[in-house]
């Protein structure tokens, strides 16, 4: 049976949440996975307990989860026929305290899904723990996500050199982090899962958040170690953002100088935290001109 949490996710979203292309109906799990087999590297038990709680956004409700300890990937997969083997692990920002599971988890997986994509939730930890960079219990989290979906990749039947990473707002700080970091993996290998590549092969940038360093405003925050080695990138941001999108820009400008083919889109207005839901405001448009760009560098190949 499913957790009594993730079933009050999909109640919501028969009730009118679901803004991707397929029906809210047909966006089932397909798996629900521990990301840890045992204790969670670094917890001390001093985190209360995970809720579930709803409020209002932008003029609609929104699902976050608090207090995460135990992280999960939720799985789901798109229709045979229109399975490309590609997927996306999907990592919700929230400023590293709380995770918008909605609004940038299960309804970026429904759209992943409507394009012949596997969409990978991370539940990965919040609030920022104390004694420790903001990113970095997170950073462990998605580093063994991508692992993982790797290891199980020829089971799965996905293509193990097609797999990305999908952030928002912190969630794009963190696959930022995890894609220029995949040398160097922030925790202790356990077991044969961390045998296998945390690199993701691609990643898409929404609204990130935090990739300029707070001290000089203009260089990239110091985590964030770009090399010819790092995974294109598709960014999308609005100019009227609260967030600067000079991160966004920098970021692509250092990705060019390394020779990393990328693209960066910066739109007008919008403000932020839009995830996929629409607007009157160009910048909605980010998820087509994405699938566009997944096509043209040919990781949705079938």
């Amino acid at each position: 049976m499913l957790p009594a949490m993730i079933k009050r996710v999909f109640v919501v979203m028969l009730l009118g949440l679901g803004f991707a292309k397929l029906p809210a109906a047909e966006l089932k799990i397909w798996k629900l996975l521990d990301v840890w087999p045992g204790k969670v590297p670094g917890e001390k038990g001093d985190v209360p307990s995970e809720t579930l709680t709803t409020h209002k956004y932008r003029g609609a409700p929104i699902l976050k989860y608090n207090n995460v300890t135990k992280p999960t990937l939720t799985v789901f997969r798109p229709s045979q026929e229109q399975d490309t083997g590609a997927s996306v692990v999907i990592c919700p920002g929230g400023g590293y305290q709380i995770l918008a599971w909605d609004l940038e988890g299960t309804e970026v997986a429904k759209w992943l899904n409507s394009i012949g994509v596997t969409g990978v939730v991370l539940k990965y930890r919040v609030p920022r723990r104390k004694g420790r960079e903001k990113h970095d219990a997170p950073l462990q989290d998605v580093q063994r996500a991508v692992s993982l979906v790797r290891h199980h990749a020829k089971e799965w039947g996905l293509d193990p050199k097609r797999i990305g990473l999908l952030g928002f707002s912190a969630g794009g700080h963190l696959s930022a982090t995890a894609m220029t970091n995949h040398d160097r993996r922030n925790y202790k290998p356990i077991d044969s899962i961390d045998q296998a590549s945390c690199r993701p092969d691609f990643g898409v940038l929404i609204y990130p958040a935090y990739l300029v360093d707070k001290e000089t405003k203009t260089e990239l925050s110091p985590e964030l170690r770009i090399t010819k080695n790092t995974p294109p990138v598709f960014f999308a941001h609005a100019g009227d953002d609260s967030v600067p999108a000079e991160g966004s820009v920098r970021f692509w400008q250092e990705l060019r100088r390394k020779g990393v083919r990328s693209e960066v889109h910066v739109f007008p207005s919008g403000g932020h935290g839009y995830g996929l839901r629409p607007s009157k405001d160009p910048v909605t448009a980010w998820p087509e001109l994405c699938g566009d760009w997944l096509k043209s560098m040919g990781f949705l190949k079938r």
